[in-house]
């Protein structure tokens, strides 16, 4: 087995509002690294604090890659279209073990911030 593992959790989804303070678009990401020697399959549920979960979206990540996922764009994610400041919480699952980060970038204000995090993560 190499790094990673094939169920990861990120509780704290919520995307920033559109305002073109800067030259940076505000936004969320999930990054799927694969290190693995094949193409695999990868399921995402998103789970909502009002309205029942959107699960088994498929992502296909190359081997040996990274696939970057805009949280705010619809045709990355399945064609789920999550709205600006919805509370949501991310489960990704995969077939085999992968290293996977949650980031987000808020640009609402004049010094913007980015944080990312790992998340919660079992085999």
């Amino acid at each position: 087995m190499k790094g990673g593992a094939r169920t990861w959790y990120f509780p704290d989804g919520y995307l920033p509002e559109k305002k073109t303070i800067g030259e940076m678009e505000a936004h969320e990401a999930l990054m799927l690294f694969n290190t693995a020697n094949s193409k695999i399959s990868v399921y995402l549920d998103i789970y909502f604090s009002d309205a029942p979960p959107e699960k088994d979206i498929h992502i296909l990540v190359d081997k040996e890659s990274v696939k970057a996922l805009r949280m705010d764009f619809p045709e990355d994610i399945g064609g789920l279209e999550l709205k600006p400041l919805t509370q949501y919480a991310i489960r990704v699952r995969s077939e085999i073990p992968i290293v996977v980060q949650f980031g987000r970038l808020d640009t609402t204000q004049k010094n913007m911030a980015y944080y990312g995090s790992m998340g919660f993560f079992e085999n």
